[in-house]
């Protein structure tokens, strides 16, 4: 969860400390002072700054989106308080600057992503609760992309491809080479996968199971084996921010 206070005097400061996190390395750090040149150069208008504070919950090199998806939040935030005026297209932009899964955040919906993920159809997914299991690695991204295990020789997938419940399609071809070295994740699908189509997030480490019905998942979420934290979270069409987007 982040919060933002507005400044008259130019300066973006990050008023809460991320251990492993320089400030002046953090997306949402970057992302405000992006959008801030990037508003300067549009009008001239150089006064506005914010305090930004985070309530950090998602888990570090969990492979799901929380660093990108906060550097989305702020464009987005941060183009309504200082009334920058850039649409949604420019946030977009801006994001791709920061990480190729930014621009999806700033997008405001499901969508079918092509490109390097900037490229954007939206999709309609279906209501479903999740189990997600945090398996107590660290994954660092660069360290999976750099594996030679990893192939790069999938079939591309089209959107003409998506069945009606896009949850339980495809695959992670970067689930290969994390189980390999990340042990602890391939347990956690091991377990997770007695009760559905148990997948790891992103890049990992956390690893996740879709459930039609929330008992369903309030059942597995009792049983999870101690020594690895678990929540429950439900799929959303929208991004709550959408309201606040220019077309």
């Amino acid at each position: 969860m982040l919060h933002f206070d507005v400044r008259d005097d130019g300066k973006i400061h990050r008023i809460t400390e991320v251990p492993g996190v320089p400030e002046e390395t953090d997306l949402i750090v970057r992302a405000a002072k992006l959008l801030q040149s990037s508003a300067s150069a549009k009008s001239g208008d150089k006064r506005l700054g914010a305090d930004i504070a985070i309530e950090k919950r998602l888990p570090m090199g969990g492979g799901l989106g929380g660093g990108s998806s906060d550097a989305a939040t702020t464009l987005m935030v941060l183009n309504h308080l200082w009334q920058t005026g850039l649409t949604r297209a420019e946030l977009m932009a801006l994001g791709l600057q920061l990480g190729a899964d930014v621009p999806f955040f700033v997008f405001g919906q499901n969508a079918f992503a092509e490109g390097v993920g900037e490229a954007l159809t939206p999709v309609i997914t279906p209501d479903r609760w999740f189990v997600v299991i945090e398996p107590g690695v660290f994954v660092p991204t660069a360290v999976i992309f750099s594996s030679m295990e990893l192939t790069r020789d999938t079939k591309p997938v089209k959107i003409i491809d998506f069945p009606a419940d896009v949850i339980s399609f495809g695959k992670n071809d970067l689930q290969v080479v994390a189980v390999k070295q990340f042990p602890p994740i391939a347990d956690a699908i091991e377990w997770l996968g007695k009760h559905g189509n148990a997948r790891m997030t992103g890049s990992g480490a956390c690893v996740f199971c879709a459930f039609a019905q929330e008992h369903q998942a309030d059942e597995v979420l009792k049983t999870v084996p101690a020594q690895w934290k678990a929540w429950k979270t439900r799929a959303i069409e929208h991004h709550p921010l959408a309201y606040l987007q220019k077309s």
